[in-house]
């Protein structure tokens, strides 16, 4: 890695960026460790699932969330991540990975 300054999102679309991402917790006021599971395009949106490192409240030990990532419209402005809570966008791209997972296996 080096020693340039990347946001979360650069380092989640950085395909040699293999460290774990670190996004601030407002509620709990800290920092959370996430290992990036997978990149999921879906429609016109960019999606990622990030499994905790760090324990977070309501979040099982083998669970891990959903994030769309909106870009900012400008380069002045950072690109951010959106926790997804609505649960059929949820199931919609964990279906996704599934799918993606079965035919990285089938080939």
């Amino acid at each position: 890695m080096t020693d340039e300054y990347y946001n979360a999102v650069d380092q989640i679309l950085d395909e040699d960026y293999v460290d774990n991402i670190f996004l601030y917790d407002d509620e709990a006021d800290k920092d959370v460790e996430f290992e990036q599971v997978a990149l999921i395009p879906i429609d016109d949106d960019v999606y990622v699932i990030l499994k905790p490192v760090t324990p977070v409240d309501g979040v099982g030990e083998n669970e891990a969330l959903a994030f769309r990532i909106d870009f900012a419209p400008t380069e002045e402005e950072e690109d951010i991540l959106v926790v997804i809570d609505d649960d059929e966008l949820v199931t919609r791209i964990f279906d996704e990975y599934y799918e993606l997972l079965k035919e990285e296996e089938e080939s």
